[in-house]
């Protein structure tokens, strides 16, 4: 059939896509249901060509300017540009997305990534951004912090070879040094929470499609940064017992889906570390499947910090190498039947 892109609902104000508020659930969920009464739009339950949506990560901390670790990316403005058109996307296409699964990055203070897990001989933390390599654990610049040792039930001789196992770990992987952030997506907090406008268009979605969003909740294990849905950075601890898994369950859920659209923040950590586990399953399983996977590469953003950090060119280079792979690099302004593969 042709597909015709909706209009966008008269409740939706692009200008509040960079703030928090508060969604009135009860008059959106009678709009919704009205909406999709007056559009004709089908329970997604009815679907013949199936869609899952999966947002990463796009919560205040990372999404709100004067939050945490907001993906500015190089423009400044990056990750209320990328909601803006990801808002605007969901309302258009919202009779073809069938599920929408969002990711929730979820810490407490005391992570291997916090300033408070490490401290040096002057018994000062590291600031935010540090970068932490195996040399430095190894020559003793930064060790575990003792007095975090027993609210995590484990002794300081075992946290001490276990930070040296995690770098040393993540560079035989290829994988980033243990970046130190700043404290961030705290459980409970208001950064924990997803952007105001696009959990209102999730939600909205939910009750006119009879959808329930799919949660998805990563990054809460104090001995491992969690940059990718699918699974931890490092799987084992130095004594070989599994620190965390694979999010098998949910990769297999995805890949039942005849297409999987990804976008979310930020593009050079959690999403393309998200796509690659992804990828690295469909390489084990069949190549074919990567045609199925649709990267939004405008509604995400890589991380930059002026001066400090700039991974635009790596996040760049991911999305070129995934593309390579088979799956396809789109926009979401462009309407969702001229991308290939999609069959409406």
């Amino acid at each position: 059939m042709t597909h015709h892109e909706l209009e966008i609902p008269r409740h939706y104000d692009s200008d509040k896509v960079g703030e928090v508020w508060k969604v009135p659930y009860q008059q959106r969920a009678a709009e919704a249901e009205a909406w999709a009464k007056q559009h004709r739009i089908r329970p997604a339950a009815r679907d013949t060509f199936r869609v899952c949506l999966v947002l990463v990560d796009v919560q205040n901390t990372f999404c709100i300017p004067e939050f945490e670790l907001f993906v500015a990316g190089r423009s400044g403005t990056g990750a209320v540009d990328d909601n803006r058109r990801l808002c605007e996307f969901i309302y258009r296409n919202m009779d073809v997305i069938t599920r929408i699964a969002p990711t929730l990055d979820t810490h407490q203070a005391a992570q291997i990534f916090h300033s408070i897990f490490l401290i040096n001989d002057s018994g000062e933390h590291p600031e935010p951004f540090t970068l932490i390599s195996e040399t430095e654990i190894k020559n003793g610049t930064w060790k575990l912090n003792p007095m975090l040792c027993h609210s995590l039930s484990i002794d300081e001789s075992y946290g001490q070879q276990h930070l040296l196992h995690y770098t040393r770990a993540l560079k035989a992987g290829g994988k980033y040094e243990l970046t130190i952030w700043p404290y961030h997506a705290m459980l409970g907090g208001i950064g924990h929470a997803l952007v105001s406008a696009v959990e209102e268009a999730i939600f909205f979605h939910g009750i006119a499609r009879n959808s329930q969003p799919d949660f998805q909740i990563k990054g809460n294990n104090p001995f491992t940064e969690h940059y990718s849905v699918l699974g931890p950075e490092v799987l084992e601890g130095v004594d070989g017992r599994r620190l965390a898994q694979k999010n098998t369950t949910f990769i297999k859920q995805l890949l039942k889906f005849d297409a999987v659209l990804i976008a979310g923040q930020a593009k050079s950590h959690c999403v393309a570390w998200t796509i690659d586990d992804l990828l690295e399953h469909i390489r084990n399983q069949d190549m074919k499947l990567a045609g199925k996977v649709y990267l939004l590469e405008d509604c995400t953003s890589p991380v930059v910090v002026p001066g400090v950090l700039d991974y635009t060119d790596t996040a760049d280079k991911a999305f070129k190498r995934f593309s390579e792979a088979g799956m396809h690099v789109v926009r979401s302004t462009d309407p969702i039947i001229s991308w290939p593969g999609i069959e409406l």
